[in-house]
């Protein structure tokens, strides 16, 4: 990772476990990939000077969905907005949408819809007849993602994600017709966990319950013990 980052202006960190499924199952690789993998690449980017660190993250992080992915995809944004508090690492947050295009894996919502319906001469979906996306092409997240080396982009938090909404009902009904397939669509109506339906800006903030205590010691006599414990350590001296 240091060969990697040494020497380097800007750092795109686009390392991650990036599928929602996986990380339900795999919560401490997560953690171990997203967080701690972040947190080594921030030290690097800081040793090494680096002037600005472009860190791939989510638009599930303002979500209630998302599972560990989003808790470790948000936890990873606060480390890279302390570094720049702490030792000045300028950085950009890239929060992407939903993605699709050549080379994807079995993994991302329209091939894994695209290939089931090739091989099985079916359209369904897992989801419900209300789910919208606003799907983006790789390349033009790519083409985006290169923009914002600009200076105005620098410590900014961007989101990438396609400029329309797209309904999943008249989505899959013109991929019926690009494939001629005749049978009905199925919609399966099962809430996929981690998967939001129709926006991912659903996070609420918790605002703590304040408990009341019973008893309410004095912070002065307290301290005064502390002063005695710490005047009774075997390896305390005073010198004059």
């Amino acid at each position: 990772l240091e060969n990697a980052i040494k020497g380097a202006d800007v750092v795109f960190h686009f390392a991650a476990l990036a599928d929602l499924g996986q990380s339900l199952k795999e919560p401490i690789n997560t953690v171990r990939v997203n967080i701690l993998g972040t947190v080594l690449a921030l030290e690097l980017s800081h040793k090494h000077n680096v002037k600005r660190f472009i860190h791939a993250s989510t638009i599930y992080v303002n979500s209630i969905d998302g599972g560990f992915y989003r808790s470790s995809k948000k936890a990873a944004e606060d480390y890279v907005e302390e570094y720049k508090k702490i030792h000045g690492l300028n950085y950009t947050i890239l929060r992407f949408g939903s993605l699709y295009g050549q080379r994807s894996d079995d993994t991302n919502g329209i091939r894994f819809i695209l290939k089931e319906a090739i091989t099985k001469n079916q359209i369904s979906y897992t989801g419900s007849r209300k789910t919208i996306r606003r799907y983006i092409h790789v390349l033009d997240a790519a083409e985006a993602c290169a923009d914002t080396l600009k200076a105005k982009y620098k410590n900014k938090h961007i989101i990438i994600t396609g400029k329309k909404e797209i309904k999943m009902t008249e989505f899959l009904k013109n991929l019926s017709k690009i494939l001629n397939i005749s049978k009905k669509i199925s919609f399966k109506n099962r809430k996929t966990v981690g998967h939001y339906e129709t926006t991912p800006y659903t996070y609420k903030f918790k605002k703590g319950q304040t408990l009341k205590l019973k008893s309410n010691i004095d912070i002065y006599s307290s301290v005064l013990k502390i002063i005695d414990e710490i005047k009774n350590e075997k390896n305390f001296y005073t010198y004059n």
